[in-house]
């Protein structure tokens, strides 16, 4: 029978999956809303869709490189406890194997893809993934990076991925780029170098340190001098090159880059749950509800 948008949209307001899902459980279901609804949730399609609100803040990141290209990706679940379950680390390392070969210029392209391994998209196996797992799983971001031949990744993974560096660094090899990643993950730089951060940022970080000095009643004359080296302090917190290195702090980590013949060109650095709302749980008050029932 033909399949109205009608019943589309009944279907997806019942279940909360997307709508070629519904349309093609319709279409195997000859109509019947039901089965419909069945098809669905044997797809564990519905069963993710009634999961899509909930707060996924934990999870892992991964970072992965082959040839000239990197990546570094970030998927969250709902508890640590499911983060290091072995078929979640799997299905990261997948994932990020998945955005290493193709590319995608963004996570809704990523989710589209066919995926090897599956039946469909990325997201109908994060889906069945979902359906298996029992939790929210989502695929939060990803960034890919690519190098030239004269030019080295570092790859860093801490608490077991709960932090995610990928580091580019020219002229020098990979021991050290991986050495700048270790630094990263530990200090969380926001810049590589002075000219990386904006004309803006500077003007108005020194306009505060400007006001700083004269509410602490220091003399005119002397603020601007104050100011400027409050200012190699700022850069100092937010500039990687300018930050005392983690392995050595009696030597910038531009200086130690550079003593090993080579300069930082970028890093990303991924932290699981940053910047996302976590859900806090009272475990006293989950458990008693599920006495009393």
């Amino acid at each position: 029978m033909a399949i109205s948008a009608k019943m589309v949209k009944e279907l997806r307001e019942k279940t909360g999956a997307g709508m070629m899902d519904c349309k093609k459980a319709l279409t195997e279901s000859d109509g019947d809303m039901d089965k419909a609804v069945d098809f669905l949730r044997e797809k564990g399609i519905a069963k993710a869709a009634k999961k899509a609100d909930r707060v996924a803040a934990e999870g892992l990141t991964a970072v992965k490189s082959e040839g000239n290209t990197g990546v570094i990706v970030e998927i969250n679940s709902e508890t640590d406890f499911v983060a290091k379950n072995e078929n979640f680390q799997n299905l990261v390392s997948s994932v990020a194997d998945h955005v290493l070969a193709n590319k995608p210029a963004d996570v809704e392209q990523a989710l589209g893809q066919d995926y090897e391994g599956s039946d469909g998209t990325l997201q109908n196996f994060i889906n069945d993934q979902i359906a298996k797992i029992g939790e929210k799983i989502s695929l939060r971001r990803f960034e890919i990076a690519e190098k030239t031949d004269s030019q080295s990744f570092g790859e860093y993974l801490h608490m077991g991925g709960r932090i995610g560096v990928l580091t580019v660094v020219e002229g020098a090899d990979s021991d050290v780029a991986k050495d700048v990643a270790m630094h990263v993950a530990a200090i969380n730089p926001r810049y590589v170098g002075r000219d990386a951060v904006s004309e803006e940022e500077v003007n108005r970080e020194r306009e505060v340190l400007k006001q700083q000095a004269l509410n602490e009643g220091k003399p005119e004359k002397i603020v601007e001098k104050m100011v400027e080296g409050r200012l190699g302090k700022f850069f100092e917190e937010i500039c990687l090159n300018e930050q005392a290195f983690v392995k050595d702090s009696d030597q910038k980590v531009g200086k130690y880059v550079e003593s090993k013949g080579g300069s930082v060109v970028s890093f990303a650095r991924f932290e699981v749950g940053e910047g996302m709302e976590k859900r806090e749980d009272n475990f006293a008050e989950e458990v008693m509800s599920q006495v009393k029932k």
